[in-house]
C-alpha cells in the first residue's frame, strides 16, 4: 500500500548539493530522513544554521 507524504507547514530544507557530493552519510542528497519521516539537513556535510530549533548534532 502506498502512503502519501506528511502534510507539514514547514518547508523542506534546501541543502547545498555541492557540499553533499561525496558525503557517505546522505549519499550526496544533502538531507537525511529521521525516524519520524521528516527530512533534515545532513549533519555531516551541511553547515549548521542558526534556525534549527530543537535539533542537536551528534558529537564526533
Amino acid at each position: 500500500m502506498a502512503h502519501a507524504a506528511h502534510c507539514s507547514p514547514l518547508l523542506p530544507p534546501h541543502p547545498d548539493v555541492a557540499l553533499a557530493r561525496d558525503c557517505e552519510q546522505c549519499l550526496g542528497w544533502g538531507t537525511v530522513v529521521t525516524r519520524d519521516g521528516d527530512h533534515e539537513l545532513c549533519y555531516v556535510c551541511q553547515p549548521a544554521s542558526g534556525d534549527d530549533e530543537g535539533t542537536t548534532r551528534p558529537e564526533s
